[in-house]
């Protein structure tokens, strides 16, 4: 907005003002964002009208602004629940805590459950820090003065903070003035002219009804036709709007300079050029049939977002914020910087990408044009793939004249789909290619795009209209989007120059793309037929790579000018400037300096044959590393999602990873070999080809080279048909080779036969009377919770001492059983149930304030400090089986019951939302995906359905393959991983893994061999790299989770006592509970009462061995315990 439009808003402002239109006078100030009545916001303040003192600041400011932001929104809603626990309103309390604090968690988990605590306190000033706290008025006045400090010191309320200095009736005086000009225009002035509308220009009328003739005016001073005000020297008043800003993405993109050409996107084949009196205007513009739909973001939360981030009038520099809630620490131990390994791709690399939630699986792609699959744990390369054409036919004239010419590629980028299903590669020339992935080393075909002319430079994920889609840029200078079909979506063009990078991101619902080019230009897309949001010079004005922070609130960019200097600097996106530049670069080079972003916190650079580490918050470098030497001058690097691993590249055409002391931890979880620099020697020798100009003449049958050895001279070609490379009349069994044969005669199932092979503590004061039904550990991995057939909870928790500094739970140290001082149990409502047909089931929030259980009877609510119950629901019958919360809201829970329905339950108003109807025995688990929007039910009857959480209607329905005879009547329970794409099903006849989106069985297991005993429960390890699964003759038995073989068996000897190994009734675990950060500790109740938990030797680190794989075919020993060779799945599947 301009600056008179700016002046013209604080017109009518102070015109409501004077008028007594006050409603209509703060309105205005909330919407425009111009100036922030301090006196208006204390009187609501201290009124305690606390909903129109959040809705006034919002037209402001939004919570996660910056700290002062979350500072001012964290003590208006602190006070509002301090007020309701004053008066004892506790529901409104709780909803307060729920709806208003829970936001505040993810920053500060620790105080979010200390202001829980204060709901178990008669008086919240038992609590020392609130132990001054007065009454309701003075606590008003006291955060009142604690909020103008913080308001005053945001830099979002810079200059809005004092009201012009006017006139009295200003506006008023502008239009007299006018109207008076005007007067001076009629041909025939009236004395006293009768002026009765300012909606049209005055003229007075000519006598005796005369029409009057027109006046000779000076053309500068003429005014412009009705309706419009009069220009003002060489502009308007009023300017229009720039059509940069009609719906400008951001503030810096409403800041774009006046200079800048609105260039009109090219969607398909065509051109759609959008004049600029059009432009401005438009809110919600047209888009090709043949494209995604981008209404949903032309709408009113677009207009919300761009007002949000409207610009001031000055940019803002360096910019430090005090802690305003208490902030987690950081050190230099959580850097990535011991060298954990060095490894070998042969050639040089070019692009790497770590696995989104296989957080030691990395990407990498060559200069060759091959892409490898590495699994860092291991040291292993998974499955590479040479580059080929996969359909010559159907690429462009261009590429193959290009590729007959000069048949070398290389790999510009690699990168992982978002949910870690896909690969997407872009090669120098012309093509991308997209490829499906299955754990652990299945890389099948998707579809292969010729998608620019000359090399592809970039390529990424995005969610236009919550369809993923793929976005490339190139040296053609063109932006293109395509569906996962190849087909072509939208075209920006409008860079001036090959387009070097391009950043997908989004914000508050409004789906975006920042693109560099080699000119230095910074632009950004929306999903629409208009041109780019903002034309501004990258610092360095050459290479420019953009990142956001991982959780997609800050902005970043990292370039190289063309004299080799370097730039990294965190942009101000309100603002449209440059907020920090960080220091600490030395040496002029002109190869491009590559960089990334981890844990929100901390950047790296690769300059100078260094690692280069900042904290995101201070300019100055805070430390560098040589990695012990080997590193390019301009390293490229990776961090992993957990911020855990770093891969850098290395003078050698090969790459070493860095790893924190979490990162070294799951190292060494995949083995205890040497950390020492792993060669993996090859059988196969390349084979070299010789392009011939003619296409048709490169025979059918040269197959591809899947690795090369890193002494070989021999590079690799390119196989240009696009055809199957394998010949068809040789025999297509699985062949092992000798390396192979190596090691598998070395590996070997691990087996766990008495108490000094692994770590075991048994949990004291246990109740042998009982047996134990569910197993928890707390969310916070420092306690540990059985409920009992008895109805009754214990609780045992570790404390933190020289023993076990980090206060863990673990199998080295015994904890110790917790109880509250007033000795209270928790003890379930079990009146009028048998404890032997009755059902225990439980849920713990994920603050670890509260545990829901049932035993046969009411559903109890019990506080984790007291003990207390403070609340019990739902009599039976029908009576509760299984409990779930929701994932993203506490106050709803998904019920399994006795009668097999389920019900959708609302604690806070106690109501049951829905009934869900599709089973035909008892619930006996229930699983929310948050990613796929369902709930998946599972009962007695083996039966699986799926839900949509939305609708509660049901979408699905299987039923597992039971045995030949077998009839459904044990529990069938169900698991997500992860990351929420596959499902876990557990029966005693089997474990099944599914795949989440189309509930395709992947893999299953039937017990077998030493563990042919039923399953009597199974569970996924934290990282879902694991399964533990415990057998009815106590048995437990550890598989790996990608394919369910069997890589460790814990035989009973090793942690059941004799007696229990003697007693006449059958003792076995009947619950597994898995750790929530240690994926090696697990947990088992035993039907004799007793709790134990298990973790390997610290000198073993793990539970056994992987079987070995070889580029996806395993050896005949592993074929022994698969999901497709022994005759009892046979069975299941005839």
């Amino acid at each position: 907005m301009s600056s008179l439009s700016r002046e013209l808003v604080f017109l009518i402002l102070q015109f409501l003002d004077e008028e007594k239109f006050k409603e209509s006078f703060h309105k205005l100030e909330q919407e425009s964002g111009f100036f922030f009545n301090m006196k208006y916001f204390e009187e609501k303040a201290q009124a305690g009208e606390w909903d129109e003192v959040e809705k006034y600041l919002s037209g402001f400011t939004k919570v996660d602004d910056n700290r002062y932001s979350m500072k001012i929104f964290f003590e208006i809603r602190k006070q509002k629940y301090l007020e309701a626990l004053d008066r004892h309103d506790r529901a409104t309390a709780v909803e307060i805590l729920i709806k208003d604090l829970k936001v505040f968690s993810t920053f500060n988990e620790e105080l979010y459950k200390e202001i829980t605590q204060l709901l178990t306190l008669e008086n919240f000033r038992e609590n020392e820090q609130l132990s001054k706290y007065g009454d309701t008025k003075s606590a008003r006045s006291i955060m009142l003065i604690e909020l103008k400090k913080l308001i005053e010191a945001n830099p979002l309320f810079r200059e809005k903070l004092v009201f012009p200095t006017l006139k009295a009736s200003r506006l008023r005086t502008l239009i007299n003035q006018s109207l008076n000009w005007q007067h001076q225009l009629c041909k025939n002035p009236r004395p006293n002219p009768d002026i009765r509308t300012l909606f049209t220009d005055h003229t007075c009328a000519p006598p005796n009804g005369a029409r009057a003739s027109p006046v000779p005016v000076p053309l500068a001073a003429a005014p412009k036709a009705a309706g419009t005000y009069t220009p003002l020297g060489a502009h308007g008043p009023f300017p229009p709007q720039a059509a940069s800003n009609a719906s400008a993405l951001a503030g810096w993109m409403a800041n774009a300079a006046a200079s800048s050409s609105v260039q009109s996107a090219v969607v398909t084949a065509s051109s759609i050029p959008v004049p600029l009196n059009q432009v401005s205007i438009m809110k919600r513009p047209r888009t090709p049939p043949n494209t995604i739909s981008m209404s949903d973001y032309q709408n009113v939360e677009s207009e919300q977002l761009m007002k949000r981030l409207r610009p001031g009038s000055h940019p803002v520099d360096e910019v430090t914020y005090p802690a305003a809630l208490p902030q987690v620490t950081w050190s230099l131990d959580d850097l990535p910087r011991v060298v954990a390994c060095s490894l070998t791709q042969g050639s040089n690399v070019t692009s790497m990408d770590f696995h989104p939630s296989h957080h030691t699986v990395l990407l990498v792609g060559s200069v060759n044009g091959e892409i490898t699959l590495w699994e860092i744990g291991l040291r292993e390369k998974l499955v590479s793939k040479q580059f080929r054409v996969w359909e010559m036919a159907a690429c462009s004239p261009q590429f193959q004249s290009a590729i007959v010419k000069d048949s070398s590629i290389s790999i510009t980028r690699v990168i992982w789909s978002p949910d870690g299903n896909l690969i997407g590669i872009a090669f120098t020339k012309h093509l991308i290619h997209l490829h499906g992935y299955q754990a652990p080393n299945d890389l099948c075909q998707v579809i292969e795009i010729d998608a620019h002319v000359g090399g592809v430079n970039d390529i990424a994920f995005s969610h236009p209209s919550k369809q993923l889609c793929v976005v490339t840029c190139g040296d053609d200078k063109l932006i293109k989007v395509w569906d996962l079909n190849g087909q072509r979506l939208f075209v920006f063009e409008g860079h001036e120059a090959p387009v070097y990078s391009i950043c997908p991101h989004r914000k508050e619902n409004i789906q975006f793309i920042f693109s560099t080019s080699l000119d230095g230009k910074i632009k950004a897309w929306l999903y629409d037929n208009i041109g780019s949001r903002v034309d501004y010079d990258a610092p360095g004005r050459w290479s420019t790579t953009m990142l956001y922070s991982a959780d997609g609130s800050r902005l970043f960019s990292c370039g190289t000018s063309k004299d080799g200097d370097c730039f990294l600097v965190e942009w101000n996106e309100s603002e449209g400037s440059i907020k920090r530049q960080y220091t600490g670069f030395r040496k002029k080079s002109t190869v491009v300096v590559q960089f990334d972003t981890a844990q929100n916190h901390f950047l790296a650079a690769g300059e100078d044959n260094l690692i280069k580490f900042w904290d995101v918050d201070n300019i100055n470098m805070l430390t560098s590393t040589e990695a012990d030497g080997g590193l390019p001058s301009r390293p490229r690097l990776r961090f992993n999602k957990e911020g855990n691993l770093l891969a850098v590249t290395t003078v050698d055409n090969g790459f070493k990873i860095l790893a924190n002391a979490d990162g070294l931890r799951i190292l060494r979880s995949f083995g205890s070999r040497s950390l020492e620099p792993f060669r993996a020697q090859h059988e196969p020798s390349p084979i070299k080809v010789s392009c011939s100009p003619v296409v048709a003449n490169i025979s059918p049958n040269i197959s591809i080279v899947d690795r090369l050895d890193r002494n070989s001279p021999a590079k690799p070609s390119i196989i240009l048909s696009g055809g199957d490379p394998t010949p068809r009349n040789v025999d297509n069994k699985p062949k092992i080779s000798e390396e192979l044969q190596d090691k598998m005669k070395s590996w070997e199932l691990a087996e766990i036969l008495n108490a000094k092979q692994c770590r075991v503590a048994s949990m004291p004061d246990t109740d042998s009377a009982c047996k134990v039904a569910r197993l928890l550990y707390t969310n916070s991995g420092v306690g540990l919770l059985a409920l009992g057939s008895n109805a009754i909870q214990r609780l045992w928790k570790w404390s933190r001492n020289e023993q076990n500094p980090s206060g863990k739970a673990t199998a080295s140290v015994v904890p110790q059983h917790w109880q509250p001082n007033s000795g209270l149990l928790m003890t379930n409502d079990a009146s009028d149930t048998n404890s032997e047909e009755a059902v225990p089931c439980i849920a713990l929030s994920k603050n670890d304030s509260y545990v829901m259980s049932a035993c046969g009877g009411k559903i109890s609510l019990f506080n984790m400090m007291t003990f207390k119950v403070m609340t019990t629901f739902m009599s039976p019958p029908p009576a509760s089986t299984f409990l779930a919360f929701h994932p993203q809201d506490n106050n709803i829970i998904a019920i399994g019951m006795e009668d097999s329905t389920i019900h959708i339950y609302n604690v806070r108003v106690d109501e049951v939302k829905t009934k869900l109807k599709g089973h035909q025995k008892r619930i006996s688990g229930l699983a929310f995906s948050n990613n796929l929007g369902i709930l998946v039910s599972s009962g007695a009857d083996a039966q699986l359905c799926i839900w949509n959480t939305e609708t509660w209607e049901k979408k699905k329905s299987l039923a597992i393959q039971l045995p030949t005879g077998k009839t459904p009547a044990s529990d069938t329970r169900v698991q997500f991983n992860s990351d929420q794409s596959r499902l876990f099903v557990v029966h005693e006849t089997q474990l099944a893994i599914y795949d989440a989106s189309n509930t395709e069985r992947i893999q299953q297991w039937v017990p077998q061999d030493a563990l042919s005993a039923p399953i009597s429960y199974a569970s996924y390890s934290c990282n879902s790299q694991l399964v533990y699964a415990s057998f009815c003759d106590g048995n437990i038995g550890v598989f790996d989770a990608d394919n369910l073989r069997l890589r460790c068996r814990i035989a009973p000897s090793a942690y059941m006592t004799p007696a229990a190994a003697s007693s006449n009734l059958p003792v076995y675990p009947l619950v597994i509970a898995v750790h929530p950060q240690e994926p090696n500790q697990f947990a088992v109740g035993l039907a004799d009462g007793a709790v134990k938990v298990f973790e390997p030797l610290e000198s073993e680190g793990k539970w056994g061995a992987p079987v070995p794989v070889d580029n996806g075919v395993h050896g005949s020993r592993a074929q022994a315990s698969s999901t497709t060779s022994n005759s009892a799945v046979d069975q299941l599947q005839r």
